[in-house]
């Protein structure tokens, strides 16, 4: 019994440790950034691969940047409720879903990285910025961006390959049954 509640400490240990390092990682580099650079000021660190600061003051790619500040609490109120949706899912499935568990921890660090800087700036520290070229450029983004995209993208991998997997199993109980007539 011990061991089985030790593992399952480590878990969640593993889990929110995941989301811990990467809201870590966000506001270290989201500080540096806002440190070393002046606002919009570029630095070409490869082709098509910019470093630069802006502020987002609305959600992905700047959607409500122009209202007048009430965006900044509503996106606020609703990562607030994610991220605490997103640590009970963890708590709920820790132990069984490590692909699904492991795409929910990179979402709630990201979405926590986000919320930090609403909260306590006003706007979103962005500074990575991809293009293809001066014409056509990917709205800026960070870590938290990144770490909330890899989640989904984890999240979608999870889901097909548990619906594969449950359509073979069905496949195989299907020729059971089968056999057994």
């Amino acid at each position: 019994m011990n061991i089985a509640k030790n593992n399952t400490l480590r878990l969640y240990v593993l889990w929110y440790g995941i989301a811990f390092l990467v809201l870590i990682l966000d506001l270290i580099t989201k500080y540096w950034a806002s440190d070393a650079l002046v606002l919009y000021q570029r630095i070409n660190v490869l082709p098509m691969f910019d470093i630069t600061l802006r502020h987002n003051y609305g959600a992905a790619f700047s959607f409500l940047a122009g209202e007048n500040g009430w965006q900044t609490w509503f996106f606020s109120i609703i990562a607030g409720a994610v991220s605490i949706g997103l640590i009970v899912w963890i708590a709920k499935i820790g132990r069984t879903k490590s692909l699904e568990v492991l795409g929910l921890s990179l979402i709630l660090g990201g979405a926590l990285g986000n919320l930090y800087d609403r909260v306590t700036l006003g706007y979103v520290v962005d500074f990575i910025l991809v293009y293809y070229n001066e014409s056509k450029q990917f709205p800026a983004f960070n870590i938290a961006d990144s770490a909330i995209t890899v989640g989904a993208g984890v999240l979608l991998l999870d889901a097909l390959l548990t619906s594969k997997k449950k359509t073979s199993n069905e496949d195989a109980q299907a020729s059971h049954d089968e056999v057994k007539h």
